[in-house]
């Protein structure tokens, strides 16, 4: 009866696309970015021992306090990155970061992103040290450019940590409870619930356990589907 409600429910039919929304938005822009800083880690760059001990730093700090301090960011009026942004001349007026529903999506995202992305980039960057040298060396004596030395070798070697990195991400991606909750609480008007927040205000704040338990369980297929996608990939299968 509990799912039967849950599937009527234009709060949960919204939560639910909301939480694919933002799975596939952050795991597809920490795959781009952490791919970039990946290269350019391996290219040789100065100071890159410096730089490797920077990446790490949002993800070694602990998730709460760091998207508290996001919240002081998006704050409508002390927010540092509007102050930023009005001085540049990019904008006439702040941004309403968490009040305005597409802002909020595009908040939690950003946060979701910038935790996330060391993992991707020292994970990728590991994956590019195993590659042999001399298979970037035989590439280029026979012309092969950047662009065609990357789709035809570095990418393909990559494959398979690229797609364990993605299914690891998309588990922890959507089911994130700390970082939404603490910026946005699932609002404005509901467009930024995800499945772990309205299973918490539904569940706990709202004391209907038998609907929270359901939406926590709603989980448990979606992830079931994304999962066996993944790995029929990984495997090399066709889905």
């Amino acid at each position: 009866e509990n799912f039967r409600y849950l599937l009527r429910s234009d709060i949960f039919l919204q939560t639910l696309k909301n939480s694919l929304v933002y799975t596939f938005s952050a795991v597809v822009l920490k795959v781009v970015f952490g791919l970039g800083l990946a290269l350019l880690l391996n290219s040789g760059i100065r100071f890159q021992k410096f730089f490797r001990g920077a990446i790490l730093l949002p993800w070694v700090i602990p998730d709460t306090l760091s998207t508290l301090g996001w919240v002081w960011m998006f704050d409508p009026l002390y927010s540092v990155i509007n102050w930023v942004l009005t001085h540049l001349g990019l904008v006439q007026k702040g941004i309403p970061w968490l009040s305005n529903p597409y802002w909020a999506m595009a908040s939690i995202v950003l946060v979701n992103v910038w935790r996330g992305l060391p993992f991707f980039a020292i994970t990728f960057f590991a994956g590019l040290v195993s590659v042999p040298r001399e298979l970037y060396q035989a590439a280029k004596v026979d012309g092969a450019g950047r662009f065609r030395i990357f789709f035809y070798i570095t990418l393909p070697l990559l494959k398979p940590l690229l797609l364990i990195v993605i299914l690891f991400s998309t588990i922890s991606t959507i089911s994130d409870f700390n970082i939404v909750y603490i910026l946005t609480k699932g609002g404005p008007m509901n467009m930024t619930h995800v499945l772990s927040t309205l299973a918490f205000r539904v569940g706990l704040a709202g004391g209907n356990l038998g609907q929270g338990a359901a939406i926590s369980l709603f989980l448990f297929p979606v992830m079931a589907v994304v999962v066996y996608f993944q790995l029929r990939v990984i495997q090399g299968k066709q889905p």
